[in-house]
């Protein structure tokens, strides 16, 4: 069983804005993250609220989906991210942590991760997707790493895991950027949907 927990709690502070109900091609940028995870190989996904949760909720279509809500989002993304880990079925194999303002993924980027991690477990136990030697997101982690993550604290995600078990690190060559593409400005904003719609 593989898990994703999408990380949805922030304040988009830079953004000034909520960003995650932004419209990106006719839907808000969560709804598109949160259909891509329903047509790729997750069998659970977790979304994990926050700041103007409700509002959120309002906008978007999640059936199947277990949202949780962190009360702690204002200590960190550790926070959403320890929610997210308590939230999935302790019986998972791996679980993707995904950011929720990449609305650029596809089921693709998703299968081709968790074919990579089958193949190379359990010598691997964390897939990161790289393009052109830059690292992105989606991450897969082996459920190996459930206690680790549970214990981080702060502003961090699974950074601290990467950099303490680069040995357990499979990279995965992709062929699109979409994957470094996450939506944290007006600018990034206005920059990505017009590259977006050019591309449709």
């Amino acid at each position: 069983m593989i898990s994703a927990i999408i990380l949805a709690a922030g304040e988009s502070r830079r953004m000034g804005k909520t960003k995650l109900i932004l419209d990106w091609q006719g839907k808000p940028i969560l709804q598109h993250v949160l259909d891509t995870l329903r047509d790729s190989p997750v069998d659970e996904v977790v979304l994990v609220l926050g700041h103007e949760a409700e509002r959120i909720r309002g906008r978007i279509q999640a059936p199947g989906v277990k949202i949780v809500i962190n009360p702690d989002y204002r200590e960190g993304m550790s926070t959403s991210l320890r929610e997210g880990v308590l939230a999935t079925d302790p019986s998972n194999e791996a679980f993707f942590v995904v950011l929720a303002d990449q609305p650029g993924i596809n089921p693709k980027i998703i299968d081709e991760l968790v074919q990579n991690f089958r193949r190379a477990f359990p010598g691997k136990n964390i897939v990161v997707p790289v393009f052109k030697g830059r690292h992105g997101h989606p991450v897969l982690f082996g459920s190996k790493y459930r206690g680790e993550i549970l214990a981080i604290e702060g502003d961090v995600g699974g950074r601290e895991i990467l950099a303490k078990h680069p040995e357990e690190i499979l990279h995965v060559q992709m062929d699109t950027d979409a994957m470094l593409v996450d939506i944290d400005t007006p600018e990034d904003y206005q920059r990505h949907l017009r590259s977006s719609a050019s591309h449709k």
